[in-house]
Order: structure tokens, then C-alpha cells, then sequence
């Protein structure tokens, strides 16, 4: 593919699926609230009426009335549906993991030191996941097993951290991160094409047709609602995470991922339910928050005194000459590496001072959390990384 259409193709998708994404998950965290915030009703109401709800926005209000069915026969000639957020977010997510993901050499999902994949192996893996992913879940949650709910949530949850450690044994860190996320996006897609969508349809069919709605059509489409809603702040953050490698760059990122998924869910549930949230909810927030910061501020290299008092003082010329070697086919003002025509993140070493000024991040990404080169592709070693953090940790001096 041109590099200017790949540039202009990723730059609209990613714009349409943030856009999306916004419009779909702020469509969940208003619903969830609203349910939180019903109360009784005040005065005799028509209908099958589960409680009400007054809000005030931008100078209006409303009134909002929740019905569990409509009466046979009545059906409103305006009636608003919530779905294409969903589509939209899912199909503009998918068209950039292939864009970004599988074109290209699979750049960025492949690091040989973890398994060293071929680009057919990677992208066939990375279908099988997704499809995969949804099908397992959906056969729990159609099993016998749903009238346990309990037993269904953990049995899920206990799969989702297999895969992630799996996924992280399988791709590099920021591409292991970033398919989990697809996978739950396509969960989530799924639960609305597939069964919240679907059983919305068959009530409205049924009132249409003057007969009793089946209100558990929409307690299970319901529940399939809720899984969603505390999916979002985990997916969020794998879709944020390829800006953060001291995340999918840690020694342990499956089980970063997974407390940073743990604490996602758990702060999802105390925003629905703060003034009865169980004290284990609570302690899992702070638990895993506290694991986190101890894990990924933790150092993981060799102090640079002890890298500068093994190597002695490092020569800017001996850093430029590993720069050379191993980073500038792509961060360069003209990268010789085919599958970035232009330097990624806009990162280039042609020029000394932009070195030196980059020196902080150049540490984090190529000595501590070796997440640079990506994949390893041009084979930077341990010594040339001790090299960099003993001439960064000594000043970084040209």
C-alpha cells in the first residue's frame, strides 16, 4: 500500500473509531447511571414501570420513565435504538488492527525474542484469538452454567487472564496488549449484534403482534449490557497502553495487564455503586493500584553506576555508532526500513542535540523496559543497552 494513502487510511480510521468509541461507551455509563438512579415512581404510572428519573441539562429537563415491557399493541412511532455506536466502533477498530497490525511485515506484533513468528503465523493467530475469544465466552454464558452467575463470572475471568498471559507469550508486549483489547471490543460487538440487539427485536416483534413481551428476553439482554459496561475501562486503557512502555514493556506485562484490568473492573463497579460497595471491591482497587505503581516503578536494569563504573566514561561517537546501527533505519529523516516511510512518533537521531535532548526516553525504551527496537529487528544487544544507560546516567555529554 503508497505510504501516503496508509497514512491518510490510518489517520481516518483512527479518528472514526475514537469518535465511535466515545458515542458507544458514553451511551453505557449514561444507561448503567440511569438504571443506578431510578427511583419509585411518585404518582400512579401506565405500564409495567420499574422507577423514574429527573435530570437537568443545558437549560432543560427531563422526565425518564423506565418500562420492563410495553403493553401488547403498543408500539411507540419513534422509537430510538443503540447499536450503531457499537458497529462502528468495531469495524473501524478492526480495519486499523489490519491496517496498522497486519500489513507491514506485522512490525509491530512480531519480537523474535519471544516467539519468533512468520507474518502469515502472526495474522492467522490474531484472527483465531478474536473469533475464538467470543465464542468461548458466548458458549459460558448460553450454558447451563448462566443460571450461576457467580461461577460463570469467575470461569470467564480465570479464561480472559490464560489469554492474556498466552497473548503475551505470543506477541510482542504493545501487540499482546493491544489484542486483548480486540478481542473484548469484539466481545462486546458481539453481545450487542448478537444477543442484546436480537432480543430487543423479538419484544418489540411480540408487542407488534399484541402478545406479552417476554421481559427475561430483556433481563438477558441486559446482563450482556452490563458485561460490556465493565469491559470499557480495561479496553480503554489496552487501546491507550502502545503510549506507555513501562506497561507492555515490563518483564511481567501479562501480569500487568492483568491487575490494571482487575483495577479497571473494580473502580467501574464502586462508580456504579459507591454507597454500597462490598469492602473486597475496595481492596482490590487499592491492591492492585498498589501493584501496579510497585511494579512498574520498580527498576528492572542495573543501576548506571554500576553500568558506568563496569564500562568507564562512553564517547558520544561510540553511542552514535550504536544509533546507527540499530535505530536509525527507522528513526531517521529518511528511514531505509520499508514499513515506515516516515520516522515513527516523528522520533529522529540525524542530530546530535536531539539525541542528548532525547536521552530520558531513549533510556525507558531501548534499556529499561527494551522495547526498542521494535521486536528487536536490527538485534540490539544487552552490552550496547548497558552502553546507552551508562552514557545517559552520566550525563548524556556529546
Amino acid at each position: 500500500m503508497p505510504a501516503p494513502i496508509a497514512e491518510w487510511l490510518n489517520l481516518l480510521l483512527r479518528w472514526t473509531h475514537v469518535v465511535a468509541a466515545i458515542l458507544w461507551i458514553g451511551d453505557s455509563f449514561l444507561f448503567m447511571w440511569m438504571d443506578a438512579s431510578l427511583e419509585p415512581p411518585s404518582r400512579p404510572r401506565e405500564g409495567d414501570v420499574s422507577g423514574e428519573l429527573w435530570m437537568v441539562h443545558s437549560g432543560g429537563f427531563y422526565e425518564v420513565v423506565k418500562r420492563r415491557v410495553l403493553a401488547p399493541g403498543e408500539v411507540p412511532q419513534h422509537l430510538h435504538w443503540f447499536r450503531w455506536q457499537a458497529y462502528t466502533t468495531w469495524i473501524s477498530g478492526f480495519a486499523l488492527l489490519v491496517v496498522v497490525y497486519w500489513v507491514g511485515g506485522a512490525a509491530f506484533m512480531v519480537d523474535r525474542a519471544v516467539l519468533p513468528l512468520t507474518q502469515t503465523e502472526a495474522v492467522a493467530a490474531s484472527l483465531a484469538v478474536i473469533v475464538s475469544g467470543w465464542l468461548l465466552y458466548d458458549a459460558i454464558w448460553t450454558s447451563p452454567l448462566v443460571r450461576a452467575p457467580r461461577a460463570a463470572a469467575t470461569l470467564s475471568l480465570a479464561l480472559l487472564a490464560a489469554a492474556i498471559f498466552g497473548l503475551c507469550h505470543l506477541y510482542s508486549g504493545r501487540a499482546a496488549f493491544l489484542h486483548v483489547g480486540a478481542m473484548l471490543g469484539t466481545l462486546m460487538a458481539a453481545n450487542v449484534w448478537r444477543r442484546i440487539i436480537p432480543a430487543q427485536q423479538q419484544m418489540i416483534a411480540a408487542t407488534r403482534a399484541g402478545r406479552p413481551a417476554d421481559a427475561s428476553l430483556g433481563a438477558r439482554a441486559k446482563q450482556r449490557s452490563i458485561h460490556n459496561h465493565y469491559l470499557t475501562f480495561p479496553v480503554l486503557f489496552t487501546m491507550l497502553s502502545n503510549h506507555f512502555p513501562s506497561t507492555y514493556g515490563h518483564p511481567l506485562p501479562w501480569l500487568v495487564l492483568v491487575l490494571f484490568v482487575a483495577f479497571g473492573m473494580s473502580v467501574k463497579y464502586w462508580m456504579n455503586f459507591r454507597s454500597r460497595t462490598p469492602a473486597l471491591v475496595v481492596a482490590t482497587v487499592f491492591v492492585s493500584l498498589g501493584a501496579l505503581l510497585a511494579l512498574t516503578l520498580a527498576p528492572r536494569r542495573p543501576s548506571a553506576a554500576m553500568a558506568a563504573s563496569t564500562l568507564g566514561p562512553v564517547e558520544f561517537s561510540t553511542v552514535d555508532a550504536i544509533l546507527e546501527r540499530r535505530c536509525m533505519t527507522c528513526h531517521s529523516r529518511h528511514p531505509s526500513n520499508p514499513s515506515f516511510p516516515q520516522p515513527p512518533a516523528g522520533v529522529t537521531f540525524d542530530d546530535p542535540a536531539h539525541v542528548v535532548a532525547l536521552a530520558p526516553r531513549i533510556r525507558v525504551r531501548a534499556v529499561e523496559t527494551k522495547t526498542m527496537p521494535l521486536g528487536n529487528l536490527t538485534g540490539m544487544t544487552d552490552a550496547e543497552r548497558d552502553t546507552l544507560a551508562a552514557w545517559i546516567d552520566a550525563g548524556a555529554q556529546r
